[in-house]
């Protein structure tokens, strides 16, 4: 009897680290979704702590695209996210070019930040559509890789009428957050004469369409 409890134990255990790694829509199997969306309502932020202000920047120039398993997130998942860096926006032009230049981003030489997928951990059910998860990754910035994990919320959305108001196809929302140390990427924490906090929190919202995949 007890053998057979702990049978019984086993399998629901393992029908439930699959359903958490799965979600229950209407899509099935391997898809694509692409991130770029002309109309900029992708944004990707970051923020940083300084003695007399904070700052806040962002960036709507985003674009890559990611690869997974409708039915198996941890299988078959790739992608590769890019940010333009020379369009980081601080609301002041000054600074902004100063975070262009070679003491930070270097933009002229580092065109790109990027993000690519390794793979998820810990993943949670949070709905039938959306699940909460750890990515790993290699962050890319200043001409420096890194590998870092980054916190994500991800919603699917199946093709409706509704979601074809904003772009046709099934949707994959993500929400991410993740921290970097400048010293890691061979930056200063100095910006137009003041001091920046070593660390700097960076916040990534975007929507992503399967359409040409499944076109």
């Amino acid at each position: 009897m007890k053998k057979f409890t702990n049978i019984v134990l086993l399998l629901i255990i393992s029908v439930s680290i699959t359903f958490a790694q799965a979600f229950k829509v209407n899509a099935k199997g391997t898809h694509t979704f692409d991130f770029k969306d002309d109309r900029g309502r992708n944004q990707a932020l970051f923020y940083s702590s300084m003695p007399i202000e904070d700052i806040n920047g962002m960036t709507n120039a985003i674009s890559g695209s990611v690869t997974l398993n409708v039915e198996d997130l941890s299988k078959n998942l790739n992608g590769k996210i890019v940010i333009n860096a020379a369009s980081l926006k601080t609301g002041i032009d000054l600074r902004d070019e100063h975070l262009r230049g070679e003491g930070w981003l270097n933009t002229e030489k580092y065109p790109e930040i990027t993000f690519e997928i390794k793979n998820l951990k810990n993943i949670q059910s949070l709905a039938d559509n959306k699940v909460k998860a750890d990515v790993v990754g290699s962050f890319t910035l200043h001409g420096v890789t890194k590998e870092i994990t980054a916190n994500i919320q991800l919603t699917f959305l199946d093709e409706s009428e509704q979601t074809q108001t904003r772009i046709p196809g099934d949707l994959l929302g993500v929400t991410a957050e993740f921290e970097i140390n400048l010293q890691d990427f061979g930056m200063n924490n100095s910006l137009i004469g003041q001091k920046v906090a070593e660390k700097i929190q960076i916040k990534v919202n975007m929507v992503g369409s399967n359409y040409t995949s499944k076109s």
